[in-house]
């Protein structure tokens, strides 16, 4: 199988409240946007874009037993730096904070909002693994 795109469909119960999160504080930008489904997209740069969708949990098109918010699920979004983005989102924009900001050994440091449905969002930077947790990394080039 060739994949041409790849992206997550969130299903929430409020699309516009949950575009606008998206935007406001993710710089997401709409391409496509009904009462039911937005699709929205970062500003491409070197690395590329990045892409992410809004449905009406409660949608025909969704089979009858799954038409519900989103459960289960984190998306990361990893940036250069956690802390200067831990000050604009949770000290400055006062987002619900899940998990405070700490440092993991398997070589994280990260926190964890939630958006309006309920999804989580890890806010991650790359740091420098414990020995132990090295180990575990394939590419060891990349750590």
């Amino acid at each position: 199988m060739k994949i041409n795109s790849f992206y997550p469909v969130i299903m929430t119960p409020d699309v516009a409240k949950s575009a606008e999160f998206y935007q406001r504080y993710f710089g997401f930008e709409i391409v496509y946007e009904s009462d039911w489904y937005v699709s929205l997209r970062t500003r491409g740069d070197q690395q590329g874009s990045y892409e992410l969708a809004l449905l009406d949990a409660g949608h025909p098109t969704i089979p009858a037993t799954y038409r519900k918010r989103a459960e289960g699920l984190i998306l990361n979004m990893e940036v250069d730096n956690v802390d200067s983005e831990y000050e604009r989102l949770v000290l400055d924009a006062k987002l619900t904070l899940e998990q405070d900001i700490r440092d993991e050994d398997f070589g994280q440091r990260h926190f964890i909002l939630s958006d309006p449905s309920g999804v989580l969002i890890d806010v991650i930077a790359m740091i420098p693994p414990s020995e132990e947790e090295r180990s575990n990394y394939l590419d060891l080039e990349s750590v």
